[in-house]
């Protein structure tokens, strides 16, 4: 079974913007205090002692006010890379009344700390054993006193992926990682009324749904992680749409697209975790939508899917569904800064992207053709006869329909034209470059329903928003489809012929 869901980014609030954390190690700005009826120098509440003389309970005796309002200093606090532990960060309060209690708050409009950080409530303190997370999170920190009193900041936390092994996910024969230029392959344009991407939507720019910080407070992109062979399952409950598995190796600190409060909202919430082979078993890869971690350790989902050995070609059965609308894997599909930077720097690097990279369009046609497996969209088509094909099923390229009333089927691959020249931004914009040049060669693969050219990939602070913009100069009237007939050898495999 399959969904319809549109990508969502975390701008929950558009007043956000005026909150945005300065530099890149987070940088704060800090909001209103609240407090209890009166301030924090002279409480009025019927819980809150009047004078330093008024009796408490005998466990918790008078603490002598500090002086000043209360407030929490800001704080750029380290970096930090995915897999690795934290190095730390204080909050200090001042004023008030001693003691403090910290927390983050619960507020719908802000992310959580990144995954697998968390904050000691008696002395503020930020820490991890290891991060999980990846991207800019602008997390909004309190302090209460023992007044009652409370203050507010936002801390920017800007963490690195470490996604490198998304590259190595399937064999090098399939057609995930098989180029599809004309000029090495000679494989042609497609034809088929299903492949063009629908006039209604050719002037929409490419538009990079990843990045740093861009878009405040919560990361821009879907992350991925990778375990241990020696991860141990936790039980997995899917309610909405097709289950795989009951168990799998979920850790703590999995990264969820748009974190848990973007999930609570109605976001996609995307959870793709690679185990990696060892105990007798193959690499796999699982992935979840809407996945919501329990405070038990497990883990709910709308969807999962599992590719059980991606030592293998195999792709999931027809018409079962996945996490995306087209049946597909979505980690090994969106780009991600470690392919991108190489052995370089963000700011010169000399990676190369050798996938299709996953795209959205507002809609998409009601059949998918190889590699894609599912689709969630709507049209149908008609044989040379007039005959009508049933919908929800695989279309061949190489014996396409006669005609449709909408195009775009999920799975079909794009390739930027030959024809069409490199933007000149893209001479200083290195990040953009090396994606383009991943356009051209190995092309844009229809995955999803969303805003129509969205370009997915994972966040991460390496990214620089402002060279990634590049790519908004590429439109979808750019690109072509391309058929791949020649290279399928089973509908159930992605492995090609050549």
């Amino acid at each position: 079974m399959t969904h319809t869901h549109t990508f969502r980014l975390g701008i929950l609030v558009a007043s956000l913007q005026l909150l945005t954390a300065c530099g890149g190690g987070g940088s704060d700005t800090a909001l209103v205090p609240t407090t209890a009826p009166s301030t924090p120098s002279t409480p009025s509440t019927p819980s809150t002692p009047s004078t330093p003389t008024t009796p408490t309970p005998p466990a918790t005796p008078t603490t002598p006010s500090s002086g000043g309002t209360l407030a929490l200093a800001a704080k750029t606090c380290p970096t930090g890379t995915q897999g690795s532990a934290y190095a730390g960060c204080s909050m200090v309060a001042t004023g008030g009344k001693t003691s403090y209690t910290f927390s983050i708050a619960n507020d719908p409009n802000y992310p959580p700390l990144p995954e697998g950080l968390s904050i000691d409530p008696a002395t503020g303190r930020i820490s991890s054993a290891q991060i999980g997370g990846q991207g800019y999170y602008q997390t909004k920190i309190v302090v209460r006193d023992a007044a009652g009193a409370s203050v507010s900041r936002l801390v920017g936390f800007s963490i690195a992926g470490n996604n490198a092994f998304l590259a190595q996910i399937f064999p090098a024969n399939s057609i995930f990682h098989h180029r599809v230029d004309q000029a090495s392959t000679g494989l042609p344009v497609d034809t088929s009324p299903a492949a063009p991407i629908p006039s209604a939507y050719t002037a929409s720019t490419i538009k990079p749904f990843f990045g740093n910080n861009g878009y405040p407070p919560f990361p821009n992109g879907i992350p991925a992680l990778s375990v241990p062979a020696t991860q141990p399952n936790v039980a997995v409950t899917t309610t909405v749409y097709q289950s795989y598995f009951t168990a799998g190796p979920f850790p703590a600190n999995a990264p969820i697209e748009g974190t848990s409060t973007s999930v609570a909202a109605g976001g996609d919430g995307h959870v793709s975790i690679y185990k990696m082979a060892g105990g007798g078993h193959p690499p796999m890869l699982y992935e979840f939508w809407q996945g919501i971690k329990k405070p038990n350790g497990t883990w709910t989902a709308s969807s999962n899917a599992l590719w059980a050995n991606t030592d293998s070609n195999a792709l999931t059965p027809q018409d079962n569904g996945t996490t995306d609308a087209a049946g597909l894997p979505v980690g090994p599909l969106v780009v991600n800064a470690d392919e991108v930077i190489g052995s370089g720097s963000p700011t010169a690097p000399n990676g190369t992207v050798r996938h299709p990279i996953r795209f959205t369009l507002n809609h998409m046609l009601n059949y998918w053709v190889w590699p894609a497996t599912s689709t969630a969209g709507v049209g149908s088509c008609t044989t040379s006869s007039g005959a009508p094909i049933g919908t929800r099923q695989l279309l061949s390229q190489s014996a396409p329909p006669a005609s449709c009333t909408q195009s775009a089927a999920p799975g079909q691959i794009y390739r930027l034209k030959a024809s069409v020249s490199t933007p000149a931004c893209a001479t200083t914009s290195p990040q953009a470059a090396i994606i383009i040049t991943g356009l051209r060669n190995y092309g844009m693969i229809l995955s999803d329903n969303g805003q129509s050219g969205g370009l997915i990939g994972t966040p991460d602070s390496r990214w620089r928003d402002d060279d990634l913009s590049c790519l908004r100069s590429l439109n979808l009237s750019h690109f072509e489809p391309v058929n791949v007939s020649s290279l399928m050898m089973s509908v159930s495999s992605g492995q090609t012929s050549h």
